[in-house]
C-alpha cells in the first residue's frame, strides 16, 4: 500500500492541516484525492438486501465504483429482512479468508459483531461502517453517518410536535432493539423532550417491528389497540413508517392518528398526500453509498489514513460538498477512537414538497 498523499510544507507557504498519525504530527497540505484504477475487493454488507434503502445506497456505490474504474466489482451480500441479523457475523468472519480489502457494513446486530471486526480488521481488512455504527467501534476505522445522531432526535421531536401542536400520546415503532443507530436516534429524541417546548408530548411506549413488514404492521396495530387516546406513531426505519401508515389508512384512523419518522418519498407520497403520514425526514441513501465507497477505497489503497482531521475529495458533490472530513465522533465521546466522516444533512418532507422529490 502507498503512503497518504501528505506533505510537509514550509510555515507560510501553504494552509495546513495538522493531523495525528500513529503519535506524530504530519501536515496534510490539501485533501487527499483518489488514484483511479486500482484493484480492490470490496463487500457492501447491509442490514437487508430487501430493503430498498439499500438498494439505493449500492447504486451508489456502483456509481463511485465506476467514477473510480476499479477492476474489481464489490459484492453486495447479507441476510433478508427474514433472517436473523446474526448473519452479518458471519460475512464479516469470512472476509479475509476471502482477501477481501474492505467490509462496508450498516451494522444490525448491535456490539456482537465488534470481535468479528476486530478479527478482521487485524487481518488487513478495511471496516468502514455507515448507516449504523459499531457503539464500542472496536473493528472499525471510521463510520460514515447520514446525518448527525444528536439532530435526528430533534428533527424527529420537532415533526412530533408540528403535528400535534396541542400535545398528546404518541408511540415510537423501531426497528431491532439490536440496532444501534435505532437506538441512538431514540435516545437523542428522549433527550430532546426533556426542553419544556415539548412538554405536552407523552411518549406512551418503544416497540419493534424487527425491520419486517408483517412484524411491523401487527406492532402498529397493538399500539392502536393498546391506547385508545394515541395521535401518533413515530418510526424512524423506512420499513416500519410504511407498515405504519398502511394500518393506519388501512383502518381509517387518519384523521385521528398520523404516522411520521424516517421513510422514502417514493413510498410514503401516498400517505403523505392523503394527510396520514404530513411530514416525515429522510437523507439521499443513494449519495450515503456513494460517499461511503469513496473512503473505503482510499483507505485500503493508501491514498487516505483514517486518522483525525483528514480530509479528501469525492468525485461529485455529496449534500453540496466535494471535500470531507474524518474527526472524532461527537455522538460518541466516552469512545476513544471512535471516527467519523458526516455527509448529512435531512430533508424533511411534506405535501408541498414530496410530489418534487418523486418526480
Amino acid at each position: 500500500m502507498r503512503l497518504p498523499r501528505i506533505a510537509v510544507a514550509a510555515v507560510g507557504t501553504v494552509a495546513l492541516t495538522v493531523v495525528s498519525l500513529g503519535g506524530a504530527v504530519v501536515a496534510q497540505d490539501s485533501p487527499a484525492v483518489a488514484t483511479p484504477g486500482q484493484d480492490v475487493k470490496m463487500m457492501l454488507l447491509p442490514k437487508f438486501l430487501d430493503n430498498e434503502v439499500f438498494v439505493q445506497a449500492n447504486d451508489g456505490a456502483l456509481e463511485a465504483a465506476a467514477e473510480l474504474q476499479n477492476p474489481t466489482a464489490h459484492d453486495f451480500v447479507g441476510p433478508a429482512s427474514t433472517d436473523p441479523g446474526s448473519e452479518q457475523i458471519s460475512y464479516m468472519v469470512n472476509a479475509p479468508v476471502q482477501e477481501y480489502d474492505v467490509v462496508m457494513l450498516s451494522n444490525n446486530v448491535g456490539e456482537d459483531i465488534a470481535d468479528a471486526a476486530a478479527e478482521a480488521q487485524a487481518a488487513g481488512v478495511k471496516v468502514v461502517t455507515w448507516d449504523s455504527g459499531i457503539p464500542s467501534a472496536i473493528g472499525e476505522d471510521v463510520f460514515v453517518a447520514q446525518v448527525d445522531f444528536d439532530q435526528t432526535g430533534v428533527v424527529m421531536a420537532d415533526m412530533a410536535l408540528s403535528i400535534m401542536p396541542d400535545g398528546g400520546q404518541f408511540a415510537i415503532l423501531s426497528a431491532r432493539p439490536e440496532s444501534p443507530n435505532q437506538n441512538a436516534w431514540i435516545a437523542a429524541m428522549q433527550t430532546a423532550l426533556e426542553d419544556p417546548k415539548y412538554a405536552g408530548l407523552e411518549l406512551t411506549e418503544i416497540v419493534y417491528g424487527n425491520d419486517n413488514s408483517e412484524d411491523s404492521e401487527a406492532a402498529a396495530t397493538g399500539l392502536i389497540d393498546k391506547y385508545p387516546d394515541l395521535k401518533l406513531i413515530m418510526a424512524p426505519t423506512t420499513i416500519g413508517i410504511k407498515a405504519a401508515a398502511k394500518v393506519v389508512t388501512d383502518d381509517g384512523l387518519c384523521d385521528e392518528i398520523k404516522v411520521s419518522g424516517l421513510g422514502l418519498p417514493s413510498e410514503m407520497a401516498a400517505y403523505t398526500e392523503s394527510g396520514c403520514s404530513p411530514e416525515f425526514a429522510l437523507w439521499s441513501f443513494h449519495d450515503l453509498g456513494y460517499l461511503t465507497y469513496y473512503l473505503s477505497y482510499m483507505l485500503a489503497t493508501g491514498d487516505l489514513e483514517a486518522v483525525e482531521g483528514a480530509t479528501f475529495e469525492v468525485g461529485r458533490p455529496v449534500s453540496g460538498n466535494t471535500t470531507f472530513e474524518i474527526t472524532a465522533d461527537p455522538t460518541r465521546p466516552d469512545v476513544e477512537g471512535a471516527l467519523r466522516v458526516l455527509m448529512g444533512p435531512f430533508t424533511v418532507y411534506t405535501a408541498e414538497n414530496i410530489g418534487e422529490a418523486v418526480g
